[in-house]
């Protein structure tokens, strides 16, 4: 009998903690459930911080270009870096200059800023994509290695 009755109470004990596991998980799920309406609330607030998008265009370019230089304390206004693509590149993200020393040399500068390969690859800011062609690391580089050389690429008014 007493077999029996230990028997009994370890099923009620068994059932229990069954119970309870299943309460627990219903528990879980209903706070994850909670977690992630709050979650979906605080993406859809006007308030919430958003990652900025860019056009892809040169204006945009700059613009995101701009946002990285001012993370890396990098100096250089919007028309500071306009003037100077305009110059080396006309906007063509796609530039390269086939005729001058350094393409003579085997190394042409490429790019809205005209880098060639050796600057751009000691000048390239961490968070930019490793491409010279790319219009915001080469705009980002080419900025990094005006304020080194010259204070900023506001102070640039030839080519460089």
């Amino acid at each position: 009998m007493a077999k029996a009755v230990a028997d009994a109470r370890a099923k009620a004990d068994a059932k229990v903690a069954a119970q309870a596991k299943v309460k627990a998980a219903a528990e879980a799920k209903a706070k994850a459930a909670a977690k992630k309406r709050a979650d979906e609330r605080a993406a859809a607030s006007r308030a919430a911080a958003r990652k900025p998008v860019y056009a892809n265009n040169l204006d945009g370019w700059i613009r995101e270009a701009m946002s990285i230089m001012k993370k890396h304390n990098i100096p250089g206004s919007y028309e500071g870096i306009h003037r100077n693509i305009i110059r080396e590149s006309s906007g063509n993200p796609r530039a390269i200059n086939n005729w001058d020393i350094n393409a003579i040399n085997g190394i042409p500068s490429k790019g809205l800023l005209q880098v060639i390969k050796p600057t751009f690859d000691a000048y390239h800011v961490a968070g930019t994509k490793h491409d010279q062609y790319d219009p915001v690391a080469n705009i980002v580089a080419a900025c990094n290695y005006a304020a080194d050389r010259y204070g900023s690429m506001d102070n640039v008014n030839s080519a460089y």
